[in-house]
């Protein structure tokens, strides 16, 4: 039989609210789950108050990335700018220099009479030696050629004449000059003449050229001035270029004159 002291305890216990020892008690509210789950699968990350933390890496990268790639090619134009204008006043500086004015008459060594509106339409490389110099001028002859190959191999640049202008008459006759510029390039033309028309070209494009005291084979060295000029389809002289320059950038600077030139043909409706 159970005493009432046994009951009381018992009711007691019966009285208690069984929520607290049901499972429920265990798991958040529903609420606070589907919060929970929201945050870990949505689209944006955030941090441990709830609040986004914006972009990612990757694209703070990519920002980054073009960003730098803007700077980059707003850098390179301005270069670009910068040598296209230096360019500019070397060309009129040179022009102002009054280099290679006037008409010059000449043989071919074919023998034909040759004067400076037979190259009128046609980009010229044009250099003053000699034919019987031991070093210096097959060397920079040979860049020359190279310089005419480099640009042959290129079928949208216009063809250039290369040209060979004696300083050295008094040896240098028409069947001297034939011998000699077929050793270089097919298209090699080579130019004499008197001492006088000689003297006449070379004092256009400031050429200076002086010969040396004869041995006693009557053989003598010829000093004079080393460059490689350019002339542009007007006749005109545009640059020159010493021994320091290589083939590679000489036929760089002849791009570059090229395609200045067909830029102000276009500009001006030719």
């Amino acid at each position: 039989m159970l005493t009432h002291r046994s009951i009381r305890p018992m009711l007691l216990l019966a009285q208690m609210p069984q929520a607290r020892h049901g499972p429920s008690q265990l798991k958040p509210p529903a609420l606070h789950v589907k919060s929970w789950l929201s945050s870990k699968q949505g689209p944006e990350e955030t941090g441990r108050q709830g609040q986004p933390q914006g972009p990612g890496l990757r694209t703070r990268l990519l920002v980054t990335a073009l960003f730098g790639a803007g700077l980059g090619g707003v850098w390179l134009a301005m270069r670009a700018e910068k040598e296209q204008q230096q360019q500019q006043r070397r060309t009129e500086a040179l022009r102002q220099a009054s280099v290679g004015q006037g008409d010059f008459s000449l043989l071919d060594h074919c023998g034909r009479a040759r004067c400076k509106a037979d190259f009128r339409g046609q980009w010229v490389l044009m250099y003053f030696g000699f034919t019987h110099c031991p070093d210096i001028c097959p060397d920079e002859l040979e860049k020359l050629v190279q310089v005419v190959q480099q640009l042959e191999a290129e079928p949208g640049l216009p063809p250039v004449q290369p040209i060979f202008i004696t300083v050295d008459p008094e040896r240098d006759d028409v069947a001297a000059m034939a011998r000699y510029v077929r050793d270089f390039h097919p298209r090699l033309l080579g130019l004499t003449g008197s001492a006088e028309q000689v003297a006449q070209v070379s004092h256009s494009y400031r050429v200076y050229y002086s010969a040396g005291p004869k041995d006693e084979d009557q053989d003598y060295i010829v000093d004079h001035s080393i460059a490689i000029y350019l002339l542009n389809p007007d006749g005109l002289f545009t640059d020159y270029y010493g021994r320091a320059r290589s083939a590679e950038q000489i036929a760089d600077s002849v791009r570059h004159h090229m395609a200045a030139f067909r830029s102000v043909l276009h500009g001006s409706g030719h």
